[in-house]
């Protein structure tokens, strides 16, 4: 069990989805540098293997796996190798990996794209809480940090399959949390706004919301780095919501104080959509 001083985040035995880019190659680096075992996996199994060679070279200790995380399969195969790798159960689990998607109506998106979004976004997480929560469980120990979004609470028009996909990991993550209550598992939902990644190059947004999407990157956005930090931190905490971000927390409390003001103010915003 993990004491009241313990930190999680300090030499975990950790797996992480996505790793081979952006937020999930930060936490993996992170989590090395925090003394961690890591597994970096992630549908573009050289990009993963690139995270875990820099990880590798810096004298810390990283292996790359292929993992779709769209396919429960997979994810069976991603805990197998990890619990391998290990010796036991992982002691973090960060399900990461999510594309992104937007500038588009409701009725106007194709389902192949709401489908391609929520088999990721949603199912990548689903299906990693699936397997490897009753992992943490049994051994009574250890975190889930499920990466969501502002966009979970946010609604901005244009974003209907991101914004679905991500209200449901946050919705997830606190309904693991108090399943697990009474064990020493900890559960984080990370909330972020602007994060500097490739998100907006490898996803399915129109032109006219990745101009939109680019400038508030560069303007607001947090490094991953800073935001892997920051969430790790919160997790070492017990903190359920990680929200790195001003406008994120500011939006969060007026949509939980002022729900219909807020949504008619975001109905407002409907740059981007095209």
């Amino acid at each position: 069990m993990w004491g009241s001083g313990t930190k999680r985040s300090r030499n975990a035995t950790a797996v992480i989805t996505g790793a081979g880019s952006g937020i999930g190659a930060a936490f993996a680096t992170e989590l090395a540098r925090r003394g961690g075992r890591v597994v970096c996996s992630d549908i573009d199994t050289e990009s993963a293997e690139t995270t875990a060679v820099a990880i590798r070279d810096g004298g810390g200790h990283a292996i790359a796996a292929h993992c779709d995380v769209s396919r429960i399969d997979d994810v069976r195969e991603l805990a197998d190798t990890a619990q391998d790798w290990f010796g036991g159960p992982p002691s973090l689990v960060v399900n990461n990996a999510g594309v992104g998607a937007g500038g588009t109506l409701i009725g106007e998106v194709s389902l192949a794209d709401w489908n391609w979004v929520l088999g990721i976004n949603l199912w990548g997480p689903i299906h990693g809480c699936h397997v490897f929560a009753p992992l943490l469980r049994d051994a009574r120990s250890g975190g889930i940090i499920n990466v969501a979004s502002a966009a979970a609470f946010g609604a901005a028009p244009g974003m209907a399959a991101y914004n679905v996909s991500k209200a449901g990991v946050l919705s997830l993550s606190e309904t693991l949390a108090a399943e697990l209550s009474g064990t020493d598992v900890a559960v984080t939902a990370l909330c972020p706004t602007f994060v500097k990644t490739n998100i907006v190059e490898s996803g399915r947004i129109t032109n006219g919301a990745t101009q939109v999407a680019d400038r508030l990157m560069r303007w607001t956005g947090f490094s991953p780095q800073r935001v892997a930090r920051m969430c790790l931190d919160t997790h070492d905490r017990g903190g359920l919501y990680c929200m790195p971000q001003l406008d994120a927390r500011f939006g969060w409390h007026i949509k939980r104080f002022a729900p219909e003001l807020y949504t008619r103010a975001v109905g407002l915003t409907k740059g981007g959509i095209a």
